[in-house]
């Protein structure tokens, strides 16, 4: 496996590419091969400080100039990051172990929302209220509401960029960016292109660097009006506690644990692609993956004989290679935590049916076999936690009921999928599932739909126009007729 080194990236404050006040850096390593392929400058304390004052000068003018105007530089910077795809699409690869299409998902993904939120903000209508004595004119406005800092996660670097890039900049809001300190690379490379464009300073400002002096820094800070974030339940719930210095808008993504149900009547064949698909796609590591696959009794044997088939079938490998379809880890120790939940399962009565191991003559690198357990149970890990990796756990079951009160029995509540053709079920379980998303049949995941969870999987929306409510203030004007 060949890597390629992408050298040294700065930070981005200010509209200028600098160094951090420390001059410490991150390296990032490539979980396909344990190398490091660049090193990105890791902010603290002051170069946050810094990102937040930058950010409330950037919010001023940024906020003041029309939607055309902001359409004209989104649009800039959307042509700039196509110009760049390969260049980026090679360090999602190497910073996050993605695919070759996977990473262009990513691209994609901040492309899209470019071009989608500016037309969305412009659809926006003021709200007219009645007034039932005809004394009064009354109208809802929205504008900008201020600073936003966005924490994201490492799953899907660009990807998670475009989601709270895009409709942050629509509404008129100045965004601070905090990738994750283990796939950094790519997003500092959209600081990079910011600048080659001279995007207006202090719009965009990206650092990466510890959450416990960066985050907790600009968490804390009276000067963010939103904090957003993709990312894990703790985390989240770490934020909120440390926001309350000020009232701020708060919009999350959190954990997921979704169920996989198929029925006996469903389309065997599209059940058992995108039970494939939503395990091991990005090698498990997301948050809608098919994390608990329940599949009814009479077709259970035949399903994950079926699966197991198509599992070791998967090609392994370095995402430069356009064959491949599925990476590694994306560190040893999440590789571990796989362990953990393998032998846990097992140690509960679990059966190991297919992989389980270190694929042969891959042990640089995370690598671990695309593995597939059945007799799952509740007690077991694969059940209560979110895996986020490339283990598939099944489990039969006899009745309507009684999967119910399986796949709700979570904490978790982002997204669901059911496969029957029976109408009466389809709709007793889009009311009853417990999820923010019940995708029934089929799957589908785009800019123009919310995506959301309830529960503990998080608050608000990413994707549609739902995105924008979390960077925009209501205001209520009353006029007095004379």
């Amino acid at each position: 496996m060949k890597t390629q080194n992408f050298g040294y990236k700065k930070l981005y404050i200010n509209g200028e590419l600098v160094d951090a006040e420390s001059y410490k850096r991150i390296e990032v390593v490539c979980p396909a091969t344990g190398e490091v392929i660049a090193e990105v400058a890791e902010a603290g304390e002051a170069d946050a400080q810094k990102a937040l004052i930058s950010s409330e000068k950037g919010f001023k003018y940024w906020s003041k100039i029309s939607l055309a105007e902001r359409t004209e530089w989104m649009t800039k910077l959307r042509i700039a990051v196509l110009a760049k795809e390969a260049e980026l699409r090679s360090a999602i690869v190497h910073e996050m172990g993605k695919t070759y299409a996977g990473a262009w998902e990513d691209i994609e993904a901040v492309a899209n929302a470019l071009e989608w939120y500016p037309a969305a903000m412009k659809n926006l209508r003021d709200e007219q209220i009645p007034d039932y004595e005809n004394t009064h004119t009354h109208r809802m406005i929205k504008q900008p509401a201020g600073v936003a800092v966005a924490y994201l996660a490492w799953n899907f670097p660009l990807l998670n960029v475009g989601f709270k890039l895009g409709p942050a900049l629509a509404a008129g809001c100045s965004l601070i960016i905090k990738p994750s300190t283990i796939s950094p690379l790519s997003t500092y490379m959209i600081g990079e292109i910011l600048h080659s464009i001279d995007f207006p300073a202090g719009v965009v400002n990206i650092l990466s660097g510890p959450s416990s002096t960066v985050a907790t820094t600009m968490t804390k800070s009276k000067i963010p009006a939103v904090l957003t974030m993709i990312g894990s339940t703790a985390t989240g719930q770490r934020v909120i506690a440390d926001s309350t210095t000020s009232i701020k808008k708060l919009g999350m993504e959190l954990g997921g644990n979704a169920p996989f149900i198929v029925f006996e009547d469903a389309d065997f064949d599209t059940a058992l692609d995108l039970a494939i698909g939503l395990k091991f796609g990005n090698t498990g590591k997301i948050c809608v993956a098919a994390n608990r696959i329940f599949v009814h009794k009479n077709i259970y044997d035949k399903f994950l004989a079926a699966y197991i088939k198509r599992a070791s079938e998967l090609k392994l490998g370095f995402g430069m290679d356009r064959t491949v379809n599925m990476g590694p880890l994306v560190t040893r120790k999440d590789r571990d935590r796989m362990f953990d939940l393998i032998n846990d399962a097992i140690s509960k009565g679990a059966k190991l049916e297919y992989g389980g191991g270190i694929p042969v003559g891959m042990d640089a690198g995370n690598w671990l076999e695309p593995t597939v357990l059945s007799n799952m149970t509740s007690d077991m890990k694969v059940f209560r936690d979110e895996t986020f990796g490339p283990i598939a756990p099944f489990m039969s079951f006899e009745s309507d009921d009684e999967v119910l009160e399986l796949a709700n029995d979570t904490e978790f509540g982002l997204a669901s999928y059911i496969f029957t053709n029976n109408h009466n079920r389809i709709h007793r379980f889009s009311e009853e599932l417990q999820f923010g998303e019940v995708q029934v049949n089929g799957v589908k995941y785009a800019i123009y739909l919310p995506h959301g969870g309830i529960k503990n999987s998080g608050i608000g929306h990413d994707c549609s126009h739902l995105a924008l409510d979390d960077y925009l203030v209501k205001k209520r004007i009353s006029i007095a007729i004379n």
